[in-house]
């Protein structure tokens, strides 16, 4: 007989509260067509991207993330010192050590919060989700901040002209703690390491720092290329369109549900086209609403499916209560789908 005593937690886990943030600087798409051979009409066709935000220099992926994170724990009605773990999905904050979560959890004035950052690219919130709620159904945290944050135009390459357009800055959070009914489904996730080229980062860090200047890549000036995020565009689009449609069906499954369930749907912001196909794909009633939110904030990678479920609250678009299928896609290629209440 083990000697170990059982964990006691929170019969279920619910999403009890959201909050977003958004950098203060709207950037069109004129301002990207200065370094690129592009047009406003193309990038819009191919992406459904008008305009993102980009964030100032006091805009931290630390500020970013404290400033959504107020908005959440506030939405879920109670005070930061209750939180037990914060967990931050991103791939945007340049210290290598410490965790920048373990920042955010002070100066929101947690009681010595758990705190640690995950790398799971476009995923990343629903990595980061099912975290929590394993965290709150388990008993080693009661209420569990969850929170996508990224400075991608740190790491966007303005002359590429593949990817130049696609990203944005900004960050979300929700606050996860117990329910007395089930409110967040099983996850699906996985990983396709094999197709890890297709997004990935320009040059690794150690190779920028000692690499032969001979080999690094420069830009129109002749200055050594600050690394960067590149992909294969057709083959992510390929492989988001036809794979995570099976994956977004198979959650739903896991969840006991169909789409004629749903209320919302709430994908990874990464392309229109493959929110649309998605939408066919899962043969969606009209009557689900569905989440469109790159149109005006890009592609913020772990942070675009709570910003897009804030926004979706804040315009009446969506409500508490409503049942949602969110999935989340990208760099690994790794990927992550449930369902969800909204809170």
């Amino acid at each position: 007989m083990s000697k170990i005593k059982p964990s006691k937690g929170a019969p279920y886990a619910r999403i009890l509260g959201v909050g977003g943030y958004r950098p203060t600087r709207v950037v069109p798409n004129e301002v990207i067509l200065e370094t690129i051979d592009s047009s406003d009409e193309w990038i819009r066709s191919r992406s459904g991207i008008e305009t993102r935000h980009w964030a100032g220099p006091e805009e931290t992926v630390a500020a970013m993330s404290v400033e959504a994170s107020g908005k959440a724990i506030a939405d879920a009605g109670i005070d930061a010192e209750q939180i037990g773990a914060v967990v931050v999905s991103t791939v945007s904050h340049f210290s290598q050590t410490p965790a920048v979560a373990t920042e955010i959890a002070d100066r929101l004035g947690t009681n010595k919060a758990a705190a640690f950052d995950i790398s799971a690219g476009c995923a990343g919130f629903g990595y980061g989700l099912t975290l929590a709620k394993g965290m709150v159904v388990e008993g080693s945290a009661e209420y569990v901040l969850v929170i996508g944050v990224e400075r991608l135009s740190d790491l966007t390459d303005l002359e590429d002209r593949a990817t130049a357009f696609l990203f944005g800055d900004g960050a979300g959070a929700v606050v996860v703690g117990p329910a007395q009914e089930p409110a967040i489904g099983p996850t699906v996730w996985g990983s396709e390491g094999d197709k890890s080229e297709t997004i990935k980062q320009t040059i690794p860090w150690d190779r920028f720092h000692f690499g032969d200047r001979a080999e690094l890549p420069l830009d129109s000036q002749g200055n050594v290329k600050f690394p960067a995020i590149t992909q294969e565009g057709q083959a992510v689009f390929r492989w988001a369109v036809f794979e995570m449609a099976k994956v977004a069906q198979q959650a739903l499954d896991a969840a006991g549900i169909s789409a004629d369930d749903l209320d919302v749907f709430i994908p990874h912001q990464a392309n229109v086209r493959i929110i649309d196909s998605m939408v066919k794909t899962l043969k969606l009633p009209e009557h689900v609403t569905v989440a469109r939110d790159i149109r005006t904030t890009g592609n913020t990678s772990a942070a675009s499916i709570p910003l897009a479920m804030e926004r979706l609250l804040a315009t009446g678009e969506a409500k508490s209560g409503d049942t949602a299928l969110v999935i989340g896609f990208g760099a690994g290629l790794v990927y992550a789908a449930t369902v969800v209440t909204l809170p």
